[in-house]
C-alpha cells in the first residue's frame, strides 16, 4: 500500500481545484506515494468537467459527488472513511503545495526521528497567502505567532484545515469530526481527542501550503460567525475546564459582535445555543497528560 491519501472537501470551486489537482499531480514520486486523492464535491453547483476531464487519465483520483452539502466536517469524514493509506493529507480546494517535493517531505515526516519520537499523530504544515507570499496568522498551529513564526519545527496545541497530515491510526484510535459541527472548529475538536490519546502534534516549516484567500479575509457570513462562536464554546465544554466555557462563550460572543456590526439579533440567537450547551452535551475533560501537553505548548484555552 502507498503512504498517502490526499482529501479534498470542494464546494463550488471549480477553477481552484483544477489547479490544485494539477499541483498533485506534479508532485515528484506522486505515482510511488499516492494511494488515491478522494475529492467530495460538496453538492456544488459549479461546472467541474473540466476538473473530471483532467483527472480522467489518472488512476488515483476519486471523485465523489454528494447529493447535499455535508459541510467541512461530515464532508472530510466521508473521504476518511473511504481512505486505505496510513497518511492521510488533507489541503483545502483553494490552496496548493509551493513544492513539488511537499509529498515526498509529508511521507519522510512521518517516517524521521522528530514525529517518531514525539509519538506525533498530526503534521501541520506552513501556510502562505498565495498573493503575498506572506504568512497566514490565522492558519498557523500556534496564538504566539512572533515567538514561534521562525522556528522551524515545534510541537503545537492545535492544528488547522487549510493543510495538515493525520495518521489513520490516529483517527482509529481518537474518532473522526465531530458531526454536529457543519463549520468552524472541528480541527479543536478532533485536536484535543487526538491529544487525550496519548498523540503529539507536530509543525514542520518545510512543508508549504500557498493558501489563495486574501490577506483581509473573507468577510464572515453572520451564520458562519455564530457557528464559530457556538462551536468553539461546544469543544470548551467538553474537553476543557467549566470556567474556559463560560469565557470562550463571553469573548466570542464579542467577537461576534465585532464582525458582524452589532447583528443583536443573531447574538441572542448564539446565546440561546450556547446556552443549550451543558444540558445537551456530555463533558469528557481531558486527563492530566494532556492537560500537561497543553501547558508545555502554551496553548490558549480561556477562549
Amino acid at each position: 500500500m502507498k503512504p498517502l491519501t490526499v482529501i479534498i472537501i470542494t464546494y463550488n470551486r471549480p477553477d481552484d481545484l483544477l489547479m490544485l489537482v494539477r499541483n498533485l499531480a506534479a508532485q515528484k514520486n506522486a505515482d510511488a506515494l499516492l494511494e488515491e486523492v478522494i475529492i467530495v464535491n460538496n453538492a456544488s453547483t459549479a461546472d467541474y468537467s473540466e476538473v473530471k476531464a483532467f483527472m480522467a487519465g489518472l488512476p488515483f483520483f476519486r471523485y465523489i459527488e454528494s447529493s447535499e452539502n455535508l459541510g467541512v466536517a461530515r464532508g472530510r469524514n466521508l473521504g476518511i472513511s473511504l481512505a486505505k493509506s496510513p497518511v492521510l493529507v488533507t489541503i483545502d480546494d483553494d490552496a496548493w503545495f509551493r513544492d513539488d517535493t511537499a509529498l515526498q517531505l509529508i511521507a519522510d515526516a512521518f517516517e524521521g526521528p522528530y514525529l517518531r519520537e514525539n509519538h506525533a499523530g498530526i503534521l501541520c504544515f506552513k501556510v502562505l497567502y498565495a498573493s503575498t507570499g506572506q504568512m497566514q496568522v490565522n492558519a498557523f498551529p500556534q496564538k504566539q505567532f512572533e515567538k514561534y513564526k521562525n522556528k522551524p519545527r515545534f510541537l503545537a496545541p492545535y492544528f488547522i484545515g487549510a493543510g495538515h497530515a493525520i495518521l489513520k491510526e490516529a483517527y482509529d484510535k481518537a474518532g473522526l469530526y465531530p458531526e454536529d459541527f457543519f463549520y468552524g472548529m472541528e480541527e479543536y475538536d478532533l485536536a484535543y481527542r487526538v491529544i487525550e490519546k496519548g498523540f503529539t502534534i507536530a509543525y514542520l516549516s518545510d512543508i508549504v501550503v500557498m493558501h489563495n484567500e486574501s490577506p483581509l479575509g473573507r468577510t464572515p457570513h453572520a451564520d458562519k460567525m455564530r457557528m464559530l462562536w457556538v462551536n468553539k464554546a461546544k469543544v470548551a465544554f467538553r474537553y476543557l475546564p467549566k470556567s474556559c466555557f463560560y469565557t470562550t462563550a463571553i469573548m466570542w460572543s464579542l467577537e461576534y459582535l465585532k464582525k458582524t456590526k452589532w447583528d443583536w439579533k443573531g447574538w441572542g440567537e448564539g446565546w440561546k445555543s450556547v446556552f443549550s450547551i451543558p444540558g445537551n452535551e456530555k463533558r469528557t475533560p481531558l486527563g492530566a497528560a494532556a492537560r500537561a501537553y497543553l501547558r508545555e505548548t502554551e496553548a490558549r484555552l480561556w477562549y
